[in-house]
């Protein structure tokens, strides 16, 4: 009997293997496919993207598009968020609304959200889940919940070879210079 046993047990597990390699290959398929470059956009129509720019499958949520430019050889991973405006749909004028440099990454699951203008220099790495937002609560009346009070918005700038860390958040106003390395889980608002 246990002879039997292992019989099925090997065989169990090269149906497991052979079963696991084809999702593996498949899934490799599906993220090549899926993958939004300036010669294969899909459904999104950017105000530009540059030649070599690759945004990974599966995206984010991804609106606003004819107000975001993405320069030459640009990384977005999988899961980022890239809006224009506070909503689809929204005429937000003849000038770009979000604009990434070239060479920009933006790691795994990050979101870059502008509802007014958001400038990010050429050769900024972004680690995985680094959230930058013009836009933030207002919680001028302390009567009113903060979630009732309109929004404040102020235009947001990354310099030129900045490094944001894991988990980093940039706040409504945030100017960072040339080559600014933030912290993992910092919190940047204002000036560095």
């Amino acid at each position: 009997m246990p002879k039997n046993r292992n019989t099925f047990s090997s065989l169990t597990a090269w149906r497991r293997r052979l079963a696991a390699g084809a999702v593996q290959r498949g899934w490799q398929w599906v993220q090549q496919a899926g993958a939004v470059t300036a010669e294969h956009p899909g459904r999104l129509r950017f105000r530009r993207i540059g030649a070599g720019t690759r945004l990974a499958f599966p995206q984010g949520t991804v609106f606003g598009e004819p107000w975001i430019e993405l320069g030459d050889h640009c990384i977005i991973g999988e899961q980022v968020t890239l809006t224009a405006g506070m909503m689809p749909g929204l005429d937000l004028g003849a000038e770009p609304i979000l604009t990434l440099g070239d060479g920009v990454v933006l790691g795994r699951g990050s979101h870059v959200i502008a509802d007014t203008t958001v400038t990010i220099g050429s050769n900024t790495y972004c680690g995985p889940y680094v959230y930058i937002t013009s836009t933030n609560h207002s919680y001028d009346d302390p009567h009113q919940p903060v979630g009732k009070q309109w929004p404040r918005m102020e235009p947001v700038e990354i310099g030129p070879g900045c490094w944001l860390g894991t988990g980093a958040v940039v706040l409504p106003g945030a100017r960072l210079g040339r080559n600014v390395v933030v912290a993992a889980g910092a919190v940047v608002r204002g000036e560095v």
